[in-house]
């Protein structure tokens, strides 16, 4: 019974990642939509595997005998998942240590001098998250201009973005496996660089921003997307221009909404919980 749990669980979210497209509407159906379609298919198999781990090895279930296989393959995806997320909580902690070395300069408050050509500019870290900018950004833009970037910076940190990009990271690869996974993060991101890009828009030019985005949007962020929030964030062309246009429309941003109510869907994901006494 337990390894039909199993398979009932796998064949469901890969049916739904299969189905999953590029959602049309304003910013705030595409963000529900797309975090719905990335967060359910991780949280159904881990509460899945919890239920098996809680239930044990030994026993019936609906009738039928459970056994030890279906525990081992639980306990192992579980396994997985912790190791996975000590990796990448290991390789961001070393990410964050090594911004730490980098000196301090004073530009619209403290931020972090990276002595490199290339164009850069993110937030890196966790709930905290520190500025980096390189020599190379503040040589090619001007005061305007640079304003520009640190304030869709900063709007990465008001949404800590680069917190729970971590966890969404993490659930990135634990799904890699699953159809849509890699075009769903990219939607993820994408919608996180809107969202920043409206927010500094109201405390600067939205053509200003647009034009800095022009200039250093296409130039890769030297570190992972997952504790990184970058102005350069890697995307498609038709990405960036979709940024871009998205500044030069100047619509207002829709709000998510802010309620418990809004996450209901996510109980969901828990159902294979109640299983837990039908098994005797």
């Amino acid at each position: 019974m337990h390894l039909v749990m199993i398979l009932f669980a796998l064949l469901l979210v890969w049916f739904l990642r299969w189905r999953w497209s590029y959602p049309v509407g304003n910013w705030q159906e595409r963000w529900q939509t797309a975090l719905w379609s990335f967060l359910f298919g991780p949280l159904l198999l881990i509460m899945t595997a919890i239920a098996l781990l809680c239930m044990g090895a030994n026993g019936q279930m609906g009738g039928l005998q459970t056994g030890w296989f279906s525990y081992s393959l639980a306990l192992s995806f579980l396994g997985y998942a912790v190791v996975l997320c000590l990796k990448l909580a290991i390789e961001g902690w070393r990410s964050v240590r090594q911004t730490r070395t980098y000196p301090q300069i004073e530009l619209d408050g403290t931020v972090r001098f990276l002595d490199a050509n290339v164009l850069f500019s993110a937030q890196v870290g966790f709930w905290e998250p520190e500025l980096v900018v390189s020599r190379g950004l503040l040589e090619m833009l001007d005061t305007e201009h640079l304003d520009a970037v640190i304030a869709h910076e900063q709007g990465h940190h008001y949404y800590r973005d680069t917190f729970w990009f971590f966890w969404l990271g993490w659930m990135r690869s634990l799904t890699s496996f699953l159809p849509n996974t890699e075009s769903l993060w990219q939607e993820l991101l994408l919608l996180r660089e809107l969202r920043a890009d409206r927010w500094a828009a109201q405390k600067v030019d939205s053509l200003v921003l647009a034009e800095s985005l022009l200039w250093v949007g296409s130039c890769p962020p030297i570190q992972s997307d997952n504790f990184c929030a970058a102005f350069s964030s890697v995307a498609p062309p038709n990405r960036l221009t979709e940024r871009i246009e998205a500044l030069l429309s100047q619509e207002p941003l829709p709000r998510c909404p802010n309620n418990m109510w809004s996450w209901k869907w996510l109980v969901l994901a828990f159902l294979p919980l109640v299983s837990l006494p039908f098994h005797t």
